[in-house]
Order: C-alpha cells, then structure tokens, then sequence
C-alpha cells in the first residue's frame, strides 16, 4: 500500500535531520582536546558555517534579492538579542558554564534556525516530483554531515561526549521534517517565504562566526593555522555544495 504523500514527505526529511549526528562520527576518535585542538575545531566550524551561508545567499537570490538581504538583517539581529538575553543569566549546558555554555547555546539556536529553510526546501522540492524531491532530500541529507560536524565540533570542545554531540546534532535538524509537511502542502505559500528564511539563517550564521568562534580561536592557537583552516574548509563547503 502507497504511503501518504505528506508521511512520505516526513520520513524524507526525517532523514535529512538524522544525517546530521553522522557529523559527530570523528570525535570518537578524539578524547581530549586541548585549548589549541579547542580553537582549530572552532575554526573548522567557522568554515562549514561560512561556507554554508554563501550556499544559502545563492539559494535565497534565485527567489528574491532583496528579501534574502532583509532575512539576513533579520538573522544578524536575532542573534544580538539572544546574546544580550543570555548574558543577564548563569547559563549551564551539560559540563559547560558560563561563555562556554551561551557559546553551545548559541552555536544551537542558530544552526536550528537554519533548519527551518531546509524542511521548507525539501517540501517545496516534492511539490515538483519526485525526482526533484529525491534530489533535494540526498543533497540535503550529505550538506547536514558537515553541519553536524560543526556542530559537534563545539560541543565536544566544551567536554561533551560523542553521545550528546550527536543528539544535538539531530535535534538541531528536526525542525527539517516539522517544517516540510506544511511547505509540501502549502507549496506556493511557502516559496514566497524561503528567501527570508535562508537569509535568516545566513545571516545567524556569518554573525555567529564572526563575533563568537574566530575570536576566541585566534586568541587560543596559531593565527596563520586558524586562517588556513577556515580558509580551506570554506572553499571545500562551497565546492561540495556546488558538486550537488
């Protein structure tokens, strides 16, 4: 018997979100990380986050210019207001305290924003077949390991096991199949919003890497090695999202 089309469309994206813990795989082998090994994770978080954004800019354009631009006016001004929010409070996340945990909170809310753009991108995509839909799910699901590994990258570096690196990861991408059911749904509706959207999260993201990761990276470790890292893993995002 042939699944419901707004269930099929869930586990699709489902999917898509549960990819993300696979970022969490290589700190298995890391046990302990030093200040130094703490500020190379951060800056290739930084270059995953980056190089993402500029996928994101590109995909929100081919939809409208200008809203892509108010998003990310929008993102960089959420992300003011949280950090001005979390720093009235004696923030715990897990082992962390203080800067270390606001910075995983933060790392969090805004990749979890980013999120949101992807469900609506793969509901969208089942509005045109499922041979776009397929294609945009695969796409999705291999661009959400980077962005794990981003992700864990920071957890692990506040003590966090692999464990809770990956569930976060996870949980950071479940608003994917929330939010793709409604936008398959309503697909009309929802292509006017995605610009916002994907500018929202481009925005969180660049803010985010530019006022919280780098520069405590450049204070812990090398800054020609943390300039080398970003750079590289910048530049490989952007291929990778381009060979999709």
């Amino acid at each position: 018997m042939a699944l419901n089309p707004a269930l099929l469309v869930f586990l699709y994206a489902l999917a898509t979100a549960l990819a993300t813990g696979l970022g969490a795989i290589p700190f298995i082998f890391v046990s302990r990380l030093s200040g130094a090994v703490v500020a190379y994770a951060s800056a290739i978080a930084s270059g995953l986050m980056l190089g993402a954004s500029f996928g994101l800019v590109a995909e929100g354009t081919a939809y409208g210019g200008w809203q892509t631009i108010i998003g990310g006016g929008v993102g960089v001004g959420f992300i003011l207001l949280t950090q001005q929010i979390l720093q009235r409070y004696d923030v715990h996340f897990g082992v962390a305290r203080g800067v270390g945990a606001r910075k995983i909170l933060l790392m969090l809310v805004v990749m979890t924003a980013h999120s949101f753009s992807e469900g609506v991108a793969v509901g969208v995509a089942f509005g045109g077949g499922m041979v776009l839909a397929t294609a945009i799910t695969v796409a999705i699901a291999v661009h959400n390991v980077p962005e794990g590994l981003a992700i864990s990258a920071v957890l692990r570096s506040r003590g966090e096991s692999v464990a809770v690196c990956a569930a976060w990861s996870v949980v950071s991408s479940l608003p994917q199949p929330v939010m793709a059911v409604p936008a398959f749904l309503f697909v009309d509706a929802f292509r006017v919003a995605l610009p916002y959207g994907v500018g929202f999260a481009a925005g969180a993201m660049v803010f985010m890497v530019l006022v919280e990761l780098l520069p405590e990276a450049f204070e812990e470790a090398r800054r020609p090695i943390v300039a080398l890292l970003v750079s590289a893993t910048l530049v490989g995002m952007v291929l990778f999202q381009q060979s999709l």
